[in-house]
């Protein structure tokens, strides 16, 4: 898939180290001590172990993480949990044996997932295996070359005994002097005394040594000791700094080589004897040959021959997938590029006679410089990581300019059509590799087709163009070779540009292609992915890209192919990666990221697309043939293909639960398990409990049944997933989805709190994830995800129609760095909670403001002074108690600026953007209610006799249970529909069928439960059954969230405008 390696002439080789060896000192001199050329102060060089010779156990966390299906940084979590006194930190000083460490460690690890086990014992037998645990061959070369100049070495390592009461320590001690592990001594670093301890046993004084760890504090107190330090992000950038420092070189090899594997060698005699015809050679010396360590399709190998150094680059052996390895056309491609001004490596010759080595190969000039292999490029200043990117930027420019027939290259490929060509291409590969079945490839193979853009420009294009692929001059950031251009033909250019941006999107810990997407690319220098395809188009003179998330899933959907033909290869042994075997797993992982950006180019199309008719527009556009997976009589308005039931759900209206996609359709049926055993059962106790003497504390028994939500992993199902679409906070459901999980939660009036999915807090959260700043979602927005906080929302005012959001009177004054309210509210839900924390509060900061813009949203802290609670109100005689609904003066409550959400003036647009969602989950909890009071009714009248017959044989009866089926069938369409219209288009296209739903389900439900309770007869009206609860709640919600005269006349209004 690519080869990091470098190409061109090799008496430039000597002339580009000296040169960067020089840049790299001169940028050192004045803050270092040094000497040139062996001439250096420093008398030893002390090295860390994980993270500078051997991999930290943060990056093999990280890869376990992956191949684990474990939430990304759990490891390390709890690997820092407790600081000093954690369970690493004490098993590094040997406080306690690898079993308690392993016990604690999994404890902590459990409590975090809320799951039974996390397999611990699995990640540590990685962290200690040979295969990860093997030394830096960088380092391994660079200890050598410090102690052949007569420097010493020392080891100076946070470590621990093994099970065996071994230390850890997979390295040859005879590499270092002096060996010095936390675990043998009871003390870890950062503590002073481990580091004079290793000076006293060097016999130096600090300022004689450098010290090179991966861990800020570490380096930080040996600095203060007097020691130099080098932080090591990549071993390989910290060699260079710690050449330029002590003033001789430390790579005396070829860069990223190894040698041959077993099964890649290659006959040398034959090769010999071709290389002499060809370069005219009559030396006699030996062929030196090793083999780059990064090339994951083509092998590629250096070769030495009496002073010429050459790369080679061949098929792999065995069967090969049809069109794939072409190495023929790679050499065809570099030899016409470099007549036009494109830098590319130097070729020599083409050898289609595998005769000679076994597979056909070809032959090119070796060309020192450097290979980026870290995309965050570190080491580096923000400006020149900047100036590496426009390079990078400005070569891609240059592939796409290139003259077609100029070069004569107009027949390199087909002309046009060139995604839907290359979506066959990858589709037949990978089914010519498939190992498993992959439910995201699966979905992405239909949906792609379907989606394609209209190709604009045909031009050259590269096919892997990447950071990585790139070989730039020692001191200036200028491209000297563009490599690897096995994928190269003609095509659409933007697919080059999207391609060349996955690591914007990946995270930094992925194995085979590190990314950025977790680092803060602005301190860096780095331009952001937006930033860098406008740069492009810029520099191409093109207008931007809409569809550029359609680029970005074919261009995940062609890696995940590729991860999955290595791993194929990999099980025969022909895969030439070290990162092989492990793609098996990965190849899943990328196909999600794909089909990410699918969806959300799914609802990119939906938002552009004109809602001016929403009762009449026709849906047919992205209607689908019909599926077996849809029910009898319904019809799909999907906008991805149903073919398969791994997709049938992703915005698509689905009807029944059996429809819903797999993974969901087991979420709903896990939770339908949990309400049947957990919550059914324990609603007496509950109900018993809200009557109570201790009714306004928190149930302890609700507090049990969350934590077991939590293990079941039934807990914030209610985001939705355009809201977040990245899952950083929910399950990543679409309002469809949800729809069918929510009314299953409202057939019990404890279970939305128990799931973490009730009101007011799930329209908080969602008010914070979509506009909170990062500071306002750490405060508030995580407690109330993790359950630990409750919190209400201020809006109601008993002085005015609160039915009109402008009536409200509370005012919001500024004064200094604070705001000041000053109001009067009642009917919020949920402040008599002890457990409430936060107040969203609207009132004015502008009265004198257009009509809505004068309100404001703030945060309110519930333990800011002024803060008055007058009563708690009732609903018909209930206190919903421990929340209740309070009546509450606000009396001079000073909150900080930063507070503020979004901006003054923005109240009325966050208010409006809350109570779409919250308006729809009642109406889903409604049609719960409904169905758990049909089926009391049902049960009921089966058990009672009337009038010397049954009363399920009574006609009233029979009616009113007939009535009560059609008219919950028919909210529940309705329901869905504005769902499934939230999905597509937005909450704001959806308003009508959200204000429509909001006055037919509350009606619908009343009636419903109405009739039910006269089945039940006076014990309807008790608590013994949810009956009169469900009543008075959907009574309520006439009410809530906008009384049903307000929903009629916006339905009439737009009725009104759209028909006339």
């Amino acid at each position: 898939m690519c080869v990091r390696s470098c190409f061109r002439s090799p008496r430039l080789q000597w002339v580009w180290r000296t040169a960067f060896l020089k840049h790299t000192q001169r940028r050192h001199q004045g803050s270092h001590r040094w000497t040139h050329l062996g001439g250096s102060t420093y008398r030893a060089v002390i090295f860390d172990m994980g993270g500078v010779l051997i991999p930290s156990p943060g990056r093999v966390a990280a890869e376990w993480e992956v191949q684990n299906r474990i939430p990304s940084g759990t490891i390390l979590k709890a690997l820092m949990e407790g600081g000093e006194n954690g369970p690493w930190m004490r098993f590094m000083r040997a406080e306690i044996t690898a079993e308690g460490f392993l016990r604690e460690f999994g404890r902590l690890c459990s409590e975090m997932l809320k799951t039974t086990s996390v397999p611990v014992d699995s990640f540590f037998s990685l962290l200690t295996s040979e295969r990860v645990a093997k030394q830096f061959p960088v380092m391994t070369e660079a200890i050598t070359q410090i102690r052949a100049k007569g420097l010493q070495t020392a080891v100076l390592s946070n470590n621990f005994y093994l099970p065996n009461q071994k230390s850890f320590l997979p390295l040859d001690r005879k590499q270092f002097d002096v060996i010095v592990e936390s675990c043998m001594e009871g003390i870890c670093k950062p503590d002073p005394r481990i580091y004079k301890l290793c000076l006293e046993r060097l016999g130096l004084q600090p300022s004689e040594s450098i010290f090179l760890d991966d861990l800020g504090p570490n380096l930080k107190e040996a600095a203060r000791l007097g020691i130099h330090t080098i932080k090591v992000n990549d071993p390989e950038t910290a060699v260079k700094e710690l050449e330029a420092l002590l003033g001789f070189t430390l790579r005396v090899g070829v860069p990223n080589t190894r040698p041959v594997k077993k099964t890649m060698e290659i006959p040398k005699d034959s090769l010999q004897k071709y290389l002499k015809d060809l370069l005219g050679i009559q030396t006699t010396g030996p062929l030196e040959l090793l083999q780059f360590d990064h090339g994951q399709s083509n092998p590629t190998y250096y070769i030495r021959l009496a002073n010429r150094d050459l790369v080679l680059r061949k098929k792999p052996p065995g069967t090969l997938l049809p069109s794939a390895h072409a190495i023929e056309r790679e050499f065809r491609i570099m030899k016409a590029l470099a007549n036009a001004g494109v830098p590319v490596p130097n070729v020599l010759d083409l050898c289609e006679d595998s005769s000679v080595i076994g597979t056909p190969f070809y032959v090119m000039e070796y060309c020192p410089g450097l290979i980026y292999k870290d995309p965050s490029l570190p080491g580096l200043e923000p400006s020149h990581r900047r100036a590496i990117y426009t390079a990078m930027n400005t070569v891609l420019c240059k592939i796409h300019s290139v003259d077609l027939q100029a070069v004569g290259l107009e027949d390199y490929g087909k002309q046009g059509d060139y995604i839907p060509r290359q979506v066959r291409t990858w589709v037949k590969q990978y089914r010519a590799s498939e190992t498993s079945t992959i439910p995201a490839m699966e979905r992405l193979i239909e949906w792609l087709p379907l989606h394609l853009p209209r190709q604009q420009r045909t031009t050259v294009v590269h096919g892997d163009f990447r950071l990585d692929n790139l070989v730039f001059h020692p001191e200036e950031p200028e491209v000297l070779a563009v490599l690897d251009w096995e994928l190269s033909t003609l095509g659409d250019p933007l697919a080059d540009v999207a391609y060349s941006c996955l690591a914007h999107y990946l995270p930094s810990s992925f194995p085979v292609l590190r990314g950025i997407n977790d680092c803060d690319l602005t301190q860096l220098g780095i331009p952001a992915a937006e930033e860098y395809f406008r740069m492009y188009c810029l520099q191409m003179g093109l207008p931007p890209t809409e569809n550029w998330n359609f680029y970005m899933a074919f261009s995940f959907f062609r890696v995940a192919a590729i991860l999955q033909g290595v791993y194929k290869r990999s099980l025969t042994g022909q895969a030439s990666s070290t990162y092989a075997e492990q793609t098996g797993k990965l190849t899943e992982f990328v196909s999600n990221l794909a089909w990410d950006f699918a969806v959300k180019e799914g609802f990119r199309v939906f938002k552009e697309m004109p809602f001016t008719n929403p009762l009449t527009r026709s849906y047919h556009t992205w209607a689908r043939p019909q599926s077996q997976w849809c029910p009898t009589g319904s019809r799909s308005y999907s906008s991805v293909p149903e073919a398969s039931p791994a997709h049938t759900s992703r915005g698509g209206l689905v009807i029944s639960p059996e429809s819903l996609s797999p993974p969901v359709r087991e979420l709903y049926h896990r939770l339908k398990h949990f309400m049947e055993q957990r919550v059914y059962p324990a609603e007496p106790e509950l109900q018993s409990h809200q009557a109570s003497a201790a009714r306004w504390s928190p149930s302890p028994l609700i507090e049990d049944l969350k934590e077991k939500a939590k293990a079941e992993g039934l807990w914030n199902l209610f985001l939705p997933l355009e809201a977040d679409p990245e899952k950083k906070y929910g399950a990543g459901l679409t309002n469809v989805e949800y729809a069918h999980l929510c009314e299953l939660m409202g057939t019990s009036l404890y279970a939305p709190e128990v799931c973490n999915c009730s009101a007011p807090d799930t329209g908080n959260m969602e008010l914070l994830v979509r506009y909170g700043t990062e500071a306002q979602k750490a405060r508030w927005l995580i407690p109330l995800l993790e359950g630990k906080a409750r919190s209400c929302f201020a809006m109601t005012e008993p002085q005015v129609a609160s039915s009109d959001a402008t009536n409200i009177e509370a005012s919001i004054r500024e004064e200094d760095s604070f705001y000041v309210i000053n109001g009067h509210k009642w009917w919020i839900t949920g402040i008599l909670d002890p457990r409430c924390q936060l107040c969203v509060f609207m009132g004015k900061t502008d009265p004198h403001a257009p009509r809505h813009r004068q309100q404001s949203v703030l945060l309110v802290p519930m333990d800011t002074p002024g803060i008055k609670i007058i009563r708690p109100l009732t609903v018909y005689g209930l206190e919903d108690a421990p929340g209740g609904h309070g009546e509450v003066r606000f009396e001079h409550v000073r909150v900080p600026k930063e507070n503020m959400v979004l901006g003054p003036g923005r109240g009325f647009e966050i208010a409006q953007g809350r109570l779409g969602p919250g308006r729809i989950h009642h109406c889903m909890r409604l049609i719960g209610f409904s169905e758990r009071a049909l089926a009391l009714m049902k049960a009921r009248v089966k058990s009672r006799v009337a009038f010397g017959k049954p009363l399920v044989e009574q006609g009233t009866v029979l009616a009113d249970i007939a009535q009560s089926r059609v008219e919950i069938e028919q909210a529940r369409l309705l329901v869905l529909r504005a769902a499934h219209l939230m999905d597509l288009a937005g909450n704001k296209a959806a308003a009508l069928d959200i204000a429509m739903i909001k006055m037919v389900a509350p009606s619908m439900a009343s009636r419903v439960i109405d009739r039910a309770i006269q089945a039940f007869g006076a014990a309807g009206l008790s608590s013994d059954y949810p009956l009169a609860q469900f009543f008075t709640w959907a009574r309520a919600l006439r009410f809530a969230d906008g009384p049903d005269e307000v929903h009629r006349a916006t339905v009439a209004k737009l009725e009104l405008k759209h028909r006339i």
